[in-house]
């Protein structure tokens, strides 16, 4: 679906232009930590980057979560990122699994290779003091808000659900305290109304991978140490994960806290058509989708065509 978005480049901070390493130099080791699909493009981007002649640094692992059942079958799969990185030759073997990052195993070896950078997006585990003090640069993450601001789990969701009208990309180093270490560059984004959250986080993290990418130069000789901002944690706000109790729509609610509240997820029950609903403060809810549970969304034309004269009943 096409948007109306408008995308500007705002790097928050200025820092000094990076040096240049001669390429007979030992690249540096970066590790990659990363789940979801939407952690696929960045890898893309680091793989992509690590091959050009000036290329700095070489992907030396990849970290991600462990198999787990995704389909109705439950058949054991690997994360979205382990296949892409199997599915582009990456070694097997240079693929961790933790189930904690904390495991003394896995911690040893990472020790082996010496990474002097990780590289965080969307990895889904807490990282412990033990891990952030192996790499010698430090650990970098992509955060899909503009912190201060959504600092946790749902930034792009609870953003969506509070109906903002600009949004953002963040690369902050890593500290023990929750998406709070310094930020090293941020990219805005002005959201459309209609856009829903997978799409709005896939294209944050396009934009993050390209803005790492730029930043990487930086990060490697040190001065983007030397440039990142702390954050003014007085302006911060949180974004907790989404709970499953949340994706209950109450039509007591006026009908633009329900739209917003439908477009935070992607597997909330309805999305658009042409059902009109009748909200609170005497607003309605024009409802354009509907995807029943395990079934695939269909219009609303088609949804009440194929009730064949079963009544909705409003709870």
């Amino acid at each position: 679906m096409q948007t109306s978005l408008m995308l500007r480049r705002f790097c928050c901070y200025n820092g000094a232009s990076s040096a240049i390493i001669p390429t007979s130099k030992k690249k540096q080791q970066l590790v990659f930590m990363g789940s979801p699909q939407v952690s696929a493009s960045v890898l893309d981007a680091l793989f992509n980057a690590s091959k050009t002649p000036d290329s700095m640094f070489e992907v030396a692992a990849i970290v991600t979560q462990p198999p787990s059942g995704r389909d109705r079958g439950r058949k054991v799969m690997p994360s979205p990122v382990a296949q892409h990185a199997l599915d582009r030759g990456f070694p097997t073997d240079l693929i961790f699994t933790p189930k904690r990052a904390g495991e003394e195993t896995f911690l040893s070896n990472l020790r082996v290779l010496q990474p002097e950078l990780c590289i965080t997006a969307a990895y889904g585990n807490i990282l412990p003091k033990k891990f952030l003090q192996i790499p010698s640069l430090g650990t970098v993450n992509i955060h899909p808000s503009l912190l201060p601001l959504y600092r946790g789990a749902a930034p792009v969701q609870r953003a969506l659900q509070d109906g903002v009208k600009e949004t953002g990309v963040s690369l902050a180093f890593t500290v023990r305290s929750l998406d709070s270490g310094p930020i090293i560059a941020c990219e805005r984004l002005e959201v459309d109304d209609h856009i829903k959250a997978p799409e709005l986080l896939a294209l944050l993290f396009d934009q993050g991978s390209k803005l790492l990418v730029h930043e990487l130069p930086s990060i490697f000789d040190g001065s983007a140490r030397m440039k990142a901002q702390a954050q003014d944690d007085s302006k911060a706000t949180l974004a907790p994960k989404i709970m499953p109790e949340e994706s209950w729509l109450s039509f007591a609610e006026e009908a633009l806290v329900l739209h917003n509240k439908s477009d935070d997820e992607d597997h909330v029950t309805f999305f658009r058509g042409a059902l009109l609903f009748p909200c609170g403060g005497r607003s309605v809810l024009e409802v354009l989708e509907v995807q029943l549970l395990g079934k695939k969304a269909v219009s609303a034309t088609a949804f009440w065509n194929g009730l064949r004269g079963q009544k909705l009943k409003k709870l």
